[in-house]
């Protein structure tokens, strides 16, 4: 009689995992989140708020700041009122679905703040004036 012989391999082979593939795609995903993600743009100084009770909070992706001096600070810079509507619609650009939070200090000049909300509002873009949460 013959003696079959079996398919299967009974040598032992050292088998051996590759990992490349899998840390490719972590790579890719972590690229994926790091260019996806937003973040808040700082005005770059700090102003003292008024008190005021507020209903929600908007989480804003840019922040802009009018100082007692009537400075309106955006991205850790100083603009004139005529250079802000340039500035906003570049960061636009970058998130389109951006919302915005005035902090006006208080002894800064009612009238700049309601021209920051106006052109704000004159593009679309969702807006609160932050103040002190009581």
């Amino acid at each position: 009689m013959a003696r079959r012989v079996s398919r299967v391999n009974t040598d032992e082979e050292e088998v051996e995992l590759n990992m490349t593939p899998m840390l490719d795609v972590v790579f890719i995903l972590l690229i994926f989140f790091i260019v996806t993600s937003v973040f808040i743009k700082e005005p770059g100084v700090d102003t003292f708020r008024p008190d005021a009770m507020t209903e929600e909070d908007l989480n804003p992706s840019m922040l802009i700041a009018v100082t007692a001096d009537n400075e309106i600070w955006v991205n850790r810079r100083v603009y004139e009122m005529t250079e802000l509507r340039g500035v906003i619609e570049q960061l636009l650009q970058e998130n389109p679905k951006g919302r915005a939070a005035i902090q006006g200090d208080e002894g800064a000049n009612i009238g700049i703040i309601l021209d920051v909300q106006e052109l704000l509002m004159e593009l679309d873009v969702e807006v609160q004036i932050s103040t002190l949460q009581t």
